[in-house]
């Protein structure tokens, strides 16, 4: 298993908690178990490691919900109800983006997402 992997989903989720002023303790915290839950995963199905960043962003914004509420926001739409990103394709990979559930417009690329 490429452990270079998991720093690198970790750093793109990261930056996105960066991003949007969520790096919190408990959030980082919850990053922390999210890549350790996915490596286990990963050592189980070998070629699911494509799919790793997406899933551990998106068990990341599970977990948030509970505890933040939702994240990551979109701030691109101004008008209507205020709504979140999620994580496309549906099993996060190979390459994900995060994709405005209002429009179905990709907001940005997992680890990319900006203040805006």
């Amino acid at each position: 298993m490429d452990h270079t992997l998991f720093l690198e989903a970790r750093a793109r989720v990261l930056a996105d908690l960066l991003a949007r002023h969520l790096a919190t303790a408990e959030a980082v915290s919850v990053l922390e178990d999210a890549c350790s839950s996915r490596r286990w995963w990963a050592e189980q199905w070998p070629e699911g490691e494509v799919y790793v960043a997406g899933l551990v962003a998106q068990d990341v914004q599970d977990a948030l919900f509970e505890s933040a509420g939702r994240w990551p926001m979109c701030l691109a739409c101004q008008d209507g109800p205020v709504h979140a990103l999620y994580i496309q394709p549906d099993l996060g990979g190979p390459d994900p983006v995060w994709v405005c559930e209002e429009t179905g417009e990709v907001a940005a690329a997992l680890g990319e997402l900006n203040q805006r």
